[in-house]
């Protein structure tokens, strides 16, 4: 067994070490992950955690790792409340969140429990609130409490409401910080995580290379922007805001189509952070197909508001003015899209407003914290979210995972959507990616 596992580790680091000294001299791998996001980095850890026998990469088009939705998000530990009890996403934030802290103690990553207050400030909104209860606890999450004004002003000194939902297992977390020691326990497990590789073609080998050890045992071939290739058995793909087209460019289903909506965030100045020490969310409405604006707590110490929902003109386009003329044909075109503007014309128009005037942000942040003035806040960061349509303009909701027929098809598994709570729920969703390619692919 210690020969075996020995000739094991020596090939691993052969295959890490052929691609590094030669680029274009091809590689061979027994599972592909695409997407070092912390989704693609927590399953290809889980992976090789249960699969130490095969040879595992990482494949990342950016030179650095959780470049974007990852390393673009909030950063809140969700418990679980939102989701339609019985969906994977209730079933796995929740489970996400307790592996999550437990993860962060092992590793000693610094987070904060710092909890959550989701605040009604009309009476027309307490019955959702007390409906959101209800789902909380069908969907198993610890510790929720209704309370009254009194409450809410003992947890937030400065927040008024009516009534709120208290949630203290919400906590805040650097998800970078996570995603970047998934990736080290990747590679300490033997994993290789080849960077600058953006995957543009996916396709079975031609036979006339099928006589050689790669067309046989490898026949998928793997190749990038710039030529380079590698061969492996199967494929599994977290590629968040590209996660159709990777899906397209394999042979598989185009839909549901990744459509992406950028949002903006305020940062309260930092002499004014103390009138916000925890979450503070709104009830969601769901005549809207966003949560709208909440005060969000920083490991760092800083205070996130909003963030707003307006389409973006580039899928990774966290400026105003970023703009790719294919991402934009892309998301116009779909008439998936067009439905869901014109059921939500008004609502749509009212983010594009308050996109641009920051009084109008403000304006909904003091609902809630009526001493925010706009002399409190300054334009903060951006995130795009990719938000998974189908043709008749619905979000999806669910997190959905597939692959494809004929001979490339089934050795391909698409994370297809995996929206917010993806990052609480990622070492709960590997365990599903990782289930799901020990049937599909007979590891």
């Amino acid at each position: 067994m210690a020969a075996m596992a020995l000739r094991q580790r020596v090939r691993r680091a052969g295959a890490a070490l052929l691609w590094r000294v030669q680029r274009r001299q091809r590689s061979t791998f027994d599972v592909a992950v695409v997407g070092a996001g912390i989704v693609g980095l927590a399953s290809a850890r889980e992976l090789v955690q249960r699969h130490p026998s095969l040879v595992l990469a990482v494949l990342e088009k950016e030179k650095e790792l959780a470049p974007h939705q990852s390393g673009h998000n909030s950063g809140v530990i969700h418990s679980g409340i939102y989701y339609t009890p019985g969906s994977l996403k209730a079933k796995l934030c929740v489970q996400g969140a307790a592996l999550c802290y437990e993860y962060c103690d092992q590793k000693g990553i610094p987070y904060k429990r710092c909890g959550k207050l989701i605040v009604a400030v009309e009476q027309d909104e307490i019955p959702r609130l007390k409906a959101l209860y209800e789902r909380g606890l069908q969907n198993n999450v610890p510790g929720l409490r209704l309370i009254g004004t009194k409450e809410i002003q003992a947890k937030e000194p400065f927040c008024r409401g009516l009534m709120a939902l208290d949630s203290p297992n919400t906590g805040i977390v650097d998800y970078k910080q996570v995603a970047q020691s998934y990736a080290k326990d990747f590679q300490e497990a033997g994993g290789t995580i080849l960077t600058d590789f953006e995957v543009t073609n996916m396709e079975m080998g031609k036979e006339s290379s099928s006589k050689g050890e790669a067309g046989l045992k490898y026949p998928i071939v793997v190749r990038n922007s710039k030529g380079e290739e590698i061969y492996c058995r199967h494929v599994v793909t977290c590629a968040g805001l590209y996660s159709d087209r990777l899906s397209e460019i394999s042979g598989c289903s185009p839909e549901p189509r990744i459509v992406p909506f950028r949002g903006d965030y305020l940062v309260l100045k930092p002499e004014k952070c103390y009138m916000v020490k925890g979450n503070i969310y709104p009830v969601p409405n769901p005549r809207f197909p966003f949560l709208g604006f909440h005060f969000t707590p920083r490991m760092d110490g800083s205070v996130w508001l909003g963030p707003n929902a307006v389409l973006a003109f580039k899928r990774e386009g966290y400026k105003l003015l970023d703009f790719s003329a294919a991402d934009f044909a892309d998301a116009v075109m779909y008439s998936g899209l067009w439905k869901l503007v014109l059921r939500n014309l008004s609502y749509g128009l009212g983010e594009v407003y308050r996109a641009l005037f920051l009084s109008a942000q403000v304006k909904q942040l003091q609902k809630f914290i009526p001493e925010v003035s706009v002399d409190d806040v300054r334009r903060g960061p951006s995130g795009v979210r990719a938000q998974a349509l189908d043709s008749d303009g619905n979000l999806v909701d669910d997190f959905v995972f597939d692959g494809g027929s004929g001979e490339i098809g089934s050795r391909i598994l698409h994370v297809r959507n995996a929206p917010s709570p993806a990052a609480t729920s990622s070492l709960a969703i590997a365990k599903v990616i990782a289930d799901e390619a020990k049937q599909r692919f007979e590891l």
